[in-house]
């Protein structure tokens, strides 16, 4: 299918005579209903106030129309979704890595690090690696990460629970909603 520089007429919104209905519910530009008429009816009503009839609801019974200028509401449109846009937190996984042989302080900075990251509403993956002879000791890397859970408790839920992969052991966390 080639692509072409022109959008299809499904893509463009329904404005004045391409707003194909029986009967619409008509708003005027204050914001008043103008009751329920035929759509020549209304855009007779837009011609003469020099705006456009736009369809605000395709799915309401009868379809909603409203007489506005459409330069403006195609700016709110696009305001409005600007907006939503910057609201949306679009969750991202960060790690945590340490081994299990970590000291106190080092573990405490981890624990800082990963309920920050957590109370920012991030997923925290939490990594313990092994050398050598150390993955004979996966016991002790597995309840190092349940203890880091249970001092996560308050903002944190377990995701998915410790588990080997590989010359590492990871655990998933994510923030309680």
């Amino acid at each position: 299918m080639a692509v072409t520089g022109k959008k299809r007429q499904a893509d463009l919104p329904k404005i004045n005579e391409r707003i194909r209905f029986p009967k619409i519910r008509a708003i005027d530009s204050d914001g008043s209903q103008l009751g329920i008429m035929a759509p020549s009816e209304a855009l007779r009503i837009a011609e003469e106030k020099e705006l456009d009839l736009v369809l605000v609801s395709e799915n309401a019974d009868p379809p909603v129309c409203r007489i506005i200028d459409y330069g403006k509401y195609k700016f709110e449109q696009e305001r409005k979704k600007k907006e939503a846009k910057k609201k949306q937190h679009s969750a991202e996984v960060k790690e945590v890595k340490m081994r299990y042989t970590i000291e106190e302080h080092d573990y405490n900075v981890r624990l800082k690090n990963a309920s920050r990251f957590l109370k920012a509403g991030d997923k925290v993956k939490a990594t313990i690696m092994f050398r050598g002879r150390e993955i004979q000791h996966t016991d002790l890397a597995e309840s190092l990460l349940k203890r880091l859970a249970a001092d996560l408790e308050e903002v944190a839920e377990v995701q998915q629970a410790p588990k080997r992969e590989g010359r590492s052991m990871m655990m998933l966390l994510s923030p309680k909603r």
